[in-house]
């Protein structure tokens, strides 16, 4: 797991064997040499092989020789990040983990640090993925795609949930065009699910950093079940994976380019003349919990029940009560059908 900067500079290498690899198919790379271009002693080396080895990376190992490659199963590589983010403004800086924490809480130190916008931090695996009201995110490894991207948009502070539609809209838009299945079949629930044939594929997380007039940084993350044959017993009920619903496996690569083109384009939207109301328009239009929908939302252990009235111009859920009659925004919650 990575824990400061003797693990990143670690992960660097790592990446560096997996692209001279990459670089050479079929061809027997020495093993010293790779050690000494490297930088590490040749048992550092043989125990990177043996961790690649645990990814699903099939190395042959030549005696007195070196290694040959033989199969390389998709790694969402700081090399692979950058090339799926071609022709956006995201991924010129691309952080890659085979295992972690959070990538949230790794954006949120690059951020910190003064990374820039559109800086990316990708994992195989995490071992506490975040989604929202404090709920985890179940990260199998190298079967979903996880990532959490550093924005630093020119809004003010109140903007923030318009983030979370922004990117709503462009997971839902990046899953319709993968899986050729149009809304409602994709649909968004407000304010951060993206469901794909009445199951939850995809979550969305923002937390923002910000002054009084200007938001200094977002921490976008975006969670999206990809590859998984089944999912965890506790979830069955409510989530599914794009293999699931579609009967077929994808390239991770390929959602993560689709993701970062249509978040490109609503960002832009965004940032236009009359934005913020083109974006709460299109989220109505594309979910069908936005408006006429009996829901109940949780929060708090109180549950509230009452029909969908559309979003206000912030953003927020407006919710017509049962138990008052009065329409109301809503601004944080579980939200689902009654009955569900």
């Amino acid at each position: 797991m990575p824990a400061g900067d003797d693990a990143r500079i670690e992960s660097d290498k790592v990446h560096r064997l997996l692209d001279l690899l990459t670089d050479h198919p079929t061809v027997v790379l020495s093993g010293s040499k790779m050690a000494d271009e490297l930088g590490v002693p040749r048992s550092t080396l043989r125990g990177w092989v043996l961790r690649l080895r645990d990814l699903g990376v099939e190395l042959e190992g030549v005696p007195a020789t070196g290694y040959r490659l033989k199969r390389m199963p998709e790694l969402l590589t700081p090399r692979a990040i950058r090339r799926a983010a071609e022709g956006t403004p995201f991924g010129q800086r691309a952080v890659h983990y085979f295992k972690t924490g959070s990538t949230m809480n790794d954006a949120a130190a690059l951020a910190t640090a003064g990374e820039p916008h559109g800086t990316i931090v990708a994992a195989e695996e995490q071992t506490a993925g975040r989604g929202r009201l404090g709920r985890i995110w179940h990260s199998e490894k190298s079967a979903g795609l996880y990532f959490s991207m550093i924005l630093r948009p020119p809004l003010p502070a109140a903007a923030a949930p318009m983030l979370t539609l922004v990117a709503g809209l462009a997971v839902r838009q990046a899953i319709s065009e993968i899986s050729g299945r149009p809304f409602p079949q994709t649909d968004l629930r407000w304010p951060n699910d993206v469901l794909l044939r009445g199951g939850k594929c995809a979550g969305i997380l923002l937390e923002m950093t910000a002054e009084p007039e200007r938001i200094k940084y977002v921490i976008l993350g975006v969670g999206i079940n990809v590859n998984q044959s089944e999912m965890p017993s506790d979830l069955d009920n409510s989530a599914t994976s794009l293999r699931i619903a579609c009967g077929r496996t994808f390239m991770r690569s390929a959602v993560l380019a689709a993701v970062l083109r249509a978040l490109a384009a609503s960002l832009d939207r965004l940032l236009a003349p009359g934005g913020r109301a083109a974006i709460v328009e299109d989220f109505e239009r594309q979910s069908t919990f936005a408006r006429g929908k009996r829901v109940e939302i949780s929060e708090g252990g109180e549950d509230v029940h009452g029909v969908t009235e559309g979003l206000d111009h912030a953003g927020y859920l407006l919710l017509r009560r049962d138990d008052t009659g009065a329409v109301e925004p809503i601004y944080t919650g579980r939200v689902r059908p009654v009955g569900e």
